[in-house]
């Protein structure tokens, strides 16, 4: 296998899903609790890409060891292990290496930190590796939405804005005497979702986006996908919705001051959103219109990063 075909396989473009909860969690961090611990932060960082990465060379791997149907974009020139012609026994090596390597830094991540990352980090590895292998995989289940938008969207940015502020209780796990307690600051805990919330809703869009471009084909590979259970036109709708609820995530953020109040600006990208919106509506296709749905999680969200960047400069401007 080639660097070329290795960056297919792991599907590199779509890594910016990690990406930007990562940096959603950091610019947070560094805005209201005005910390940040590097090394932490580069060992999340590495440990992240390498399980996104292991992931979706699993979800490839399955979805053609699965395949009913082997013609058509999906499979031909989707499928990175069909394309390039790799063998079976290297994709599996490949994805045993990026797992192994994920989890020793996520176990050294563990160690500069405390038992409460591992048992993030244990939740976030249990989900990434059901989502698309066992008997009945997230992916192939009206839940795939669900579970890649909270894994990626909130389970990503919380654990970035935890590694860096573990020592300030907002939130911790502790075993006594057979009892196992669970403390948290209720505030810090619900600005942090409220944060999230664009990421996870947009994450869970492009999923939704792709199962609608994908009803015939999943349909003819047995997957039951939210689409082919609601239907095409409810599933449209609601996508329109999710993006919808992200700016209202962002409205109530700032007006608890969790957010600063630079962050209403990303209200103006409803108009680029709600023209990508509309042409995906009108033709729902990966080849076609499928990238207005990342464009719309791209447009979202860099733009929040964006104004509590404005925030941080300004608050140390004063």
């Amino acid at each position: 296998m080639n660097i070329k075909s290795f960056l297919k396989l792991v599907e590199i473009q779509t890594k910016v899903a990690s990406v930007i909860p990562y940096l959603l969690g950091l610019t947070y961090t560094l805005y209201h609790f005005k910390s940040l611990n590097a090394l932490n932060m580069i060992i999340m960082f590495l440990s992240m890409i390498l399980f996104d990465m292991a992931v979706t060379a699993i979800n490839n791997y399955f979805d053609y060891k699965r395949a009913v149907k082997k013609q058509g974009y999906g499979y031909e020139t989707h499928n990175s292990i069909v394309q390039n012609n790799l063998s079976e026994k290297t994709v599996v090596l490949t994805i045993i290496i990026l797992v192994i390597i994920s989890a020793i830094l996520g176990f050294y991540l563990v160690y500069l930190t405390n038992l409460f990352v591992l048992l993030l980090g244990a939740i976030c590895f249990f989900i990434g590796i059901i989502y698309s292998y066992g008997p009945m995989p997230i992916s192939r289940t009206p839940f795939g939405e669900i579970f890649s938008g909270f894994t990626m969207g909130l389970g990503i940015t919380f654990i970035v804005i935890y590694i860096n502020v573990f020592d300030q209780n907002i939130i911790s796990l502790s075993y006594q005497n057979l009892r196992v307690m669970l403390e948290f600051d209720l505030f810090h805990i619900l600005g942090i979702i409220l944060v999230s919330m664009p990421a996870v809703l947009c994450i869970a869009n492009i999923m939704l986006g792709n199962n609608i471009c994908d009803i015939e084909d999943d349909i003819e590979n047995k997957r039951h996908t939210l689409p082919i259970v609601v239907g095409k036109k409810p599933a449209l709708i609601l996508l329109e919705l999710l993006y919808y609820f992200s700016y209202i995530s962002i409205i109530i953020a700032v007006v608890i001051k969790t957010l600063p109040i630079y962050s209403l600006l990303v209200l103006l990208t409803l108009i680029p959103v709600k023209k990508n919106i509309n042409a995906f509506k009108l033709n729902p296709t990966k080849k076609d219109t499928f990238g207005a749905i990342v464009g719309c999680f791209v447009t979202i969200n860099v733009s929040l990063i964006l104004s509590i960047v404005i925030g941080i400069v300004i608050n140390a401007l004063i």
